[in-house]
């Protein structure tokens, strides 16, 4: 079974609990699993900022639980499954918020190219709609490309381990339509793209009627 759970927090509260940046939100994600530690990451996320605070998406297989951190009144912590059902629908609307890159190689001294080179983030509408076209490829959907909205949500800093990093935001808007069900269910619940673990990767998803 598949939970959604909605975290509301305001910047006063999220200042306090210094969460900073989305390696700070990961880790206070990870206390809504107690026990867990040391296993494999198993939830996605997705963090928008309103003119109210936070908003915080979570999805997971196993039911989260309130964190200390998170307030005690209904509104800022709702979670429920997604009945099994959601996922029969030939089309939903959708917004993604992702980490596009494209892997350049390296040149060695003698010319020639290393098979493993650094990734740099896309920027061109064309390579972002190609990006998006390969990953509905694998996870079992079409993006509708007149209907399709790119644009950058701008360069996330953040620290782990005395060590900075960097992630380039893009938020993909549109509609698509489900070309394997079973497929589908899976990139939903695995994410899409990289950097999973910082907040990207969490399909939105809405049915179009």
């Amino acid at each position: 079974m598949t939970h959604l759970t909605q975290v509301i927090l305001d910047f006063a509260t999220a200042a306090r609990l210094r969460l900073r940046d989305c390696y700070d939100w990961h880790q206070a994600v990870w206390k809504a699993f107690p026990g867990r530690n040391g296993e494999r990451r198993e939830f996605l996320t997705r963090l928008d900022q309103r003119p109210e605070g936070f908003r915080l998406l979570i999805v997971s297989p196993a039911q989260p639980v309130r964190p200390d951190w998170c307030p005690g009144d209904a509104e800022s912590w709702k979670t429920k499954p997604i009945p099994e059902t959601y996922f029969t629908r030939s089309q939903y609307a959708f917004q993604l918020c992702a980490n596009p890159t494209k892997k350049v190689s390296k040149e060695r001294s003698d010319g020639s190219l290393t098979k493993n080179g650094r990734r740099i983030p896309l920027g061109k509408r064309e390579e972002l709609v190609e990006w998006i076209k390969r990953k509905g490829d694998h996870g079992g959907f079409t993006v509708d490309e007149a209907k399709l909205r790119t644009f950058s949500r701008g360069r996330e800093y953040f620290e782990k381990n005395g060590q900075n990093g960097l992630h380039s935001a893009v938020e993909f808007q549109g509609v698509l339509t489900v070309t394997d069900p079973a497929k589908f269910h899976e990139a939903f619940t695995r994410g899409i793209g990289s950097a999973k673990a910082f907040g990207f990767g969490l399909l939105v998803i809405a049915p179009v009627s």
